[in-house]
């Protein structure tokens, strides 16, 4: 393992690594216990805010302490079990991010849309079962694909290039053949990410579309009074792709 042609420039290369986990871990523990501290802010986009910091945290802790340990200390192996482990962990806590991203952009929808109805649909119980469904997906895609891995036969050459292992680095040192990991792993990149950014699209589209009907329906000023606080209170709104940029 390890980035081919920066081997001079990989300790100084490992400083604003280490400075950007630091930063990611302990600005996700404030963000959560602050959350979790403040009674006031026990309401469905700060859980599913501290429920995204915590996927954060572990995704992050999944690969960063083995590239530092690359950068430090050449260490350059790992060994099958962990690496499978690693590839697990990886993707799952990525499409568990995605999901609970695609539930901020549903809690947006239905803040601005049907306010009246916020509290009786976005309650504590339903944020709790969209962080189980969160797990459960995640985990449910990446099991199928990390057993393809397993019964795959490996060469000699066991070399990734690569600071960490995911799916198709492993799948392309393989000896056997790996159609069947290929066509599994487009499926699961069409069915989560392209679903998830159609889905939330689709959601932003709605939500915006019930706030320009204010616009032209009333006067344009006083629509636009309505249209401009909501978007301010919620800058994921502005762009789509911003919200991704915010919270990863």
């Amino acid at each position: 393992m390890g980035v081919p042609g920066m081997e001079d420039i990989q300790m100084w290369f490992s400083i604003p690594v280490f400075i950007m986990y630091v930063f990611i871990v302990s600005g996700n523990i404030a963000i959560c216990y602050i959350i979790l501290s403040e009674e006031s802010l026990h309401k469905p986009m700060c859980l599913l805010l501290s429920t995204l910091s915590i996927a954060d945290v572990l995704l992050a802790t999944t690969t960063t302490p083995k590239i530092l340990s690359i950068f430090w200390f050449h260490s350059r192996e790992i060994g099958f079990s962990a690496c499978l482990a690693q590839l697990f962990f990886v993707h799952a806590f990525s499409m568990m991010e995605s999901t609970i991203l695609l539930a901020m952009a549903f809690d947006r929808y239905v803040a601005i849309c049907h306010p009246l109805r916020y509290t009786s649909i976005l309650t504590n119980d339903t944020i709790a079962k969209i962080g189980i469904v969160a797990i459960i997906r995640g985990s449910a895609f990446m099991a199928p694909a990390s057993f393809l891995i397993w019964r795959l036969s490996y060469c000699q050459n066991n070399i990734i290039l690569h600071t960490y292992c995911e799916h198709m680095a492993v799948v392309k040192i393989s000896c056997s053949d790996t159609s069947i990991n290929q066509v599994y792993g487009l499926t699961v990149a069409l069915l989560v990410i392209a679903v998830d950014i159609f889905v939330y699209h689709g959601v932003v589209l709605c939500h915006r579309r019930g706030r320009l009907q204010t616009v032209f329906q009333g006067s344009p000023w006083e629509g636009l009074g309505h249209l401009w606080p909501p978007c301010l209170r919620h800058p994921d709104l502005l762009h789509p792709g911003s919200l991704l940029l915010l919270h990863s």
